[in-house]
């Protein structure tokens, strides 16, 4: 434990000098060139507002609206069927939306049903398994200017469902 512990605390530093001890040997303006880059970094930032902004918002709306809750009622019966409890959906759906979201919704659920609970250690395989993919898309084609993404939204939303059905099954084989 103690040798990982000096490994995570000197691994940045160390790549930081062979880094620098790089660019002295090639007579690269390092400094220069950081600042450069934190300019474009700056300016990336700034491009992307409008988009998280967005994101933000139908978010906010979704949930503020009781859409989120009303879905969660329409299809509560066929969960009861299946074994998956309906306390779980709400992340199930915002976890594909928003990271910061989910991971608000996985926090709420770990502290009503407890970190060792079924709903607990699904929430928290849940969160591990699925990706952002609408924030990836919003976020990252927008930064890159692609605007016809439906096959990647497709792909990434059909990964989503399986790494959700994925979990339940894991989460009730081990712990169920």
């Amino acid at each position: 434990m103690e040798i990982i512990t000096a490994i995570s605390t000197w691994i940045i530093p160390c790549f930081l000098l062979i880094v620098l001890t790089i660019a002295v040997i090639k007579r690269i303006p390092a400094y220069e060139l950081f600042v450069e880059g934190g300019k474009e970094g700056v300016k990336m930032a700034f491009s992307l507002l409008p988009f998280l902004v967005g994101m933000i918002v139908s978010i906010s709306i979704l949930r503020s609206s009781g859409a989120m809750d009303a879905i969660i009622q329409l299809i509560s019966p066929v969960l009861h069927m299946v074994g998956i409890p309906p306390d779980i959906m709400p992340l199930a759906l915002i976890r594909p939306i928003s990271g910061t979201a989910a991971l608000g919704m996985t926090t709420e659920l770990i502290a009503t049903h407890g970190p060792d609970s079924f709903i607990g250690r699904l929430a928290s395989t849940m969160q591990g398994t699925t990706d952002t993919t609408l924030y990836i898309l919003t976020v990252y084609f927008g930064a890159v200017g692609i605007k016809k993404m439906g096959y990647a939204l497709k792909v990434g939303l059909l990964a989503d469902l399986i790494a959700i059905l994925s979990s339940i099954i894991l989460v009730k084989m081990v712990f169920g």
